[in-house]
């Protein structure tokens, strides 16, 4: 998995660079601008760049410098350039001095190269000009956004205004050096104006504001630089972004000789019934994605009066009835017990949930707490029922998150890493905060970030299939945190099978697609 960093965590991973491993800005500058170049390269597929136009536009810190590096090498591979300077030369660092005086020699062997030493000086030369690439390089990571300061000042405005207005009028492709200007690379909020690029070229890490908010149509195409600063440096707790090979780790294959004992219990409470409404289908939902998944054995508690419905549903699963007895007795056979799928919120439903959480054959499990289970723990004591749990996964979306925590959705959505980390630190749990992204909050400290899935999980009973699965990757083995994690990837890839099959996706569509999304990760595995 990747490391995603937040601003601060990337400049500490810099400043150790520098400090502790003696790497000069000058050469991180150097390898950043080098494999900007490189992937510049590679994604407009030119065998050569001779007689290639490109436009850089370069603010005043490390990220104009390495701006004035990908212009020398632009150069060298036999390319022109516009290189314009949104500050004075006196406001630039002094490796950035360095890096405009090598240009400024070069102008005397080289007559592809015009420097404009301010965006009016530049604007009658390039406003109508056309490029194979305008190459953002104004303002990185070090752009930090208040609510109070969503607006950019000049010149860094017109730089990104001009850069925009040329993408727009002739379609040209845009590169962002680290960051997209404009863009929070810890939030993803984006200012006005703001870079909205076609490829990203970030040095050294991923950010966290490319997957929140607005990152996402920032940043376009994401490629990460290598630029020689090691992994080591980064901060342990520094969040991870989910992939295939931690999802294939998780899910654990059957060995020849086992069985449906050995293979993972699960115990499922879901469902309701009254006499106005039923829930069973997200039993049904929650029940054939954990089989999906690979659970060897599994039982259902629901209303007993469902029970042939669901045998008729799924043949293997095994019905009990809501005896609490009975439900202690299979608590204690289960590997894993997953609460809360169409269970209801009437006041008996909130009562058979205190009622479970109070019973030790439950809460010494790991324990998985979803949809209605989670807005009764709202209304029994939250601090108390989860103190009485030993190891729990909480699985909200924003809506039930706020209510959980107290915290305004608008909160939630402005940093949901750090919130989601907060809270399950906080109640020593796990936290799977469902959303674009989804985030996996551990009560250590530790966070997953997933990006797996599209708009074809935005279906009713979408929460009751994953839930299934987490369920069973944690009864075959997996702990908690991390069978939330892979949970999370299976079902994004799930949902992106079933939206291949048809534009439009039911939650039952993206189950019947959970096997195909398994077996790929193994045969691409084997090739």
């Amino acid at each position: 998995m990747l490391p995603v960093l937040t601003t601060l965590e990337m400049q500490m991973a810099d400043r150790k660079a520098v400090e502790q491993l003696h790497i000069s800005e000058t050469r991180l500058m150097e390898l950043a601008g080098h494999e900007c170049v490189r992937i510049i390269r590679e994604t407009l597929r030119l065998k050569s760049l001779a007689g290639t136009s490109f436009l850089v536009v370069c603010g005043k810190g490390n990220n104009g410098g390495d701006g004035f590096v990908i212009t020398r090498h632009l150069l060298n591979f036999e390319a022109s350039v516009d290189l314009i300077l949104l500050y004075p030369d006196s406001l630039l660092q002094d490796v950035n001095q360095e890096g405009l005086a090598i240009l400024e020699a070069y102008t005397e062997h080289n007559t592809n190269l015009r420097i404009f030493k301010s965006y009016g000086e530049a604007l009658p030369f390039v406003s109508e000009s056309l490029y194979e690439a305008l190459i953002d390089a104004i303002s990185g990571t070090g752009l930090r956004l208040t609510e109070q300061e969503m607006a950019l000042a000049s010149p860094i405005n017109e730089g990104i205004e001009l850069i925009n207005a040329l993408r727009d009028r002739t379609n040209t492709l845009t590169f962002a050096v680290d960051v997209p200007s404009g863009l929070d690379a810890t939030t993803g909020f984006s200012a006005t104006p703001s870079i909205r690029a076609d490829v990203t070229v970030t040095m050294a890490f991923l950010k966290t504001g490319f997957y929140l908010n607005d990152g996402p149509e920032c940043c376009g195409e994401i490629h990460v630089a290598e630029i020689s600063i090691p992994r080591f440096l980064v901060d342990p707790t520094s969040s991870m972004l989910i992939d295939q090979d931690f999802a294939a780790e998780q899910f654990i294959l059957r060995e020849a000789a086992s069985a449906k004992h050995t293979n993972g219990k699960v115990l499922i409470i879901a469902g309701s019934q009254t006499s106005q409404s039923s829930m069973l289908g997200a039993a049904i939902l929650s029940v054939k994605a954990a089989l999906k998944t690979g659970a060897g054995y599994l039982c259902v508690s629901l209303p007993i009066s469902l029970a042939d419905v669901m045998h008729i549903a799924l043949h293997e699963a095994v019905v009990i009835g809501r005896d609490i007895s009975a439900i202690a007795e299979k608590a204690r056979w289960a590997d894993v017990i997953m609460i809360g799928c169409g269970i209801g919120r009437d006041k008996s439903a909130i009562d058979f949930m205190a009622e479970l959480l109070n019973c030790s054959d439950i809460t010494t499990k790991k324990l998985i707490l979803d949809a209605d289970a989670l807005y009764a723990l709202s209304c029994i004591g939250m601090s108390d029922a989860l103190s009485r749990c030993s190891n729990v996964v909480l699985t909200p979306h924003y809506g039930e998150f706020s209510r959980l925590g107290d915290i305004p959705i608008e909160k939630i959505a402005a940093d949901p890493i750090e919130t989601a980390k907060n809270f399950a630190r906080k109640y020593g749990v796990t936290l799977l905060l469902k959303g674009n992204p989804t985030i996996i909050a551990g009560s250590e400290g530790q966070v997953l970030i997933n990006t797996s899935g599209t708009e074809a999980l935005a279906s009713a009973g979408s929460g009751d299939v994953l839930s299934g699965m987490i369920s069973a990757l944690a009864a075959k083995g997996s702990d908690l945190f991390n069978a939330a994690g892979a949970a999370a990837w299976f079902h994004g890839r799930a949902g992106d099978l079933a939206q291949d099959v048809a534009s439009l996706v039911s939650s039952g569509m993206v189950v019947d697609a959970i096997p195909q999304a398994i077996q790929e990760i193994f045969e691409t595995e084997q090739e």
